[in-house]
């Protein structure tokens, strides 16, 4: 045998012994999985309060029985939305229908975010004193519908805080940008509830899709939500709303208040009447 031959050999020797001191016993073991608290792509635990910039008539009062303004009913969902009975509501024991988790990020509402272990994201509003539990990890659905579903949580890419690519066309469709981190969430098995404070209906068969990201500005912290609101019930296409919410720096503003709508504004012609 060549020199070159034996030293061939004595060197795989020499690396086989050191690989197996360096292995524990039963070989080699990967490193855990990390948890979807570990690998979070975004931070959005903490406080957080209701920017209302927009579409203030129809979130800040509760707007006359009827006004149905930019939600995409079916007439089956309008005339639902005639009928509504706020009295009803309060004696049927209904008060939550409008804090349903298809309506609550749309409320004048503080939020508390924290992360309940490593595989389950906590949402407390203040509004109505509701609780949202986001799941990453496999959990069974509830065999009752509640207000506020069974969401499934997971990390996915956003472009320019969401990716609009992912929500509404082909990817391959269009040219790739910026990445970012967001959250996605899926929540279905809910319990029929309202849109909007003024008894716009949505059906136990509604799924709702949202996308959480943050970004800074001026200092300060802003948290968006995307939702996309899909009910083959009494609506004819999807509902899509932008909520924004802004960091604070504490809890002085937290003020927990149950499920309660004020009676609906009057309408012109009713102020007319003086009804």
């Amino acid at each position: 045998m060549s020199t070159s031959r034996h030293f061939l050999a004595g060197a795989v020797l020499t690396l086989a012994s050191i690989t197996a001191v360096a292995q524990p016993p039963g070989g080699f073991q990967p490193p855990p999985p990390r948890s979807p608290r570990e690998s979070a792509q975004v931070d959005i635990s903490g406080r957080w309060v209701a920017l209302v910039t927009e579409d203030w008539l129809w979130r800040m009062v509760t707007a006359p029985k009827g006004d149905v303004t930019s939600i995409p009913v079916n007439p089956r969902g309008r005339q639902v939305a005639n009928e509504w009975n706020l009295e009803q509501d309060n004696a049927n024991g209904e008060q939550c229908r409008a804090f349903g988790a298809a309506g609550l990020m749309r409320l004048p509402t503080r939020l508390n975010i924290s992360w309940q272990d490593d595989n389950t994201l906590r949402i407390d509003s203040d509004a109505g004193e509701q609780t949202r539990l986001l799941n990453f990890a496999p959990v069974a659905a509830p065999t009752e519908a509640t207000w506020q579903g069974h969401s499934v949580a997971s990390w996915t890419r956003a472009v320019g805080g969401f990716d609009m690519r992912q929500i509404f066309g082909n990817p391959k469709d269009n040219a790739p940008g910026p990445v970012k981190a967001g959250l996605k969430v899926v929540t279905d098995h809910l319990r029929p509830g309202y849109l909007r404070k003024n008894g716009v209906p949505y059906s136990a068969e509604t799924r709702l899709t949202e996308y959480f990201s943050t970004v800074r500005a001026g200092g300060n912290e802003y948290l968006s939500v995307l939702s996309v609101v899909n009910d083959p019930v009494y609506l004819s296409g999807a509902f899509v709303t932008s909520s924004q919410f802004k960091k604070e720096a504490d809890d002085a503003g937290w003020n927990p208040t149950p499920c309660t709508t004020a009676p609906p504004a009057l309408t012109p012609t009713q102020q007319e009447r003086g009804n």
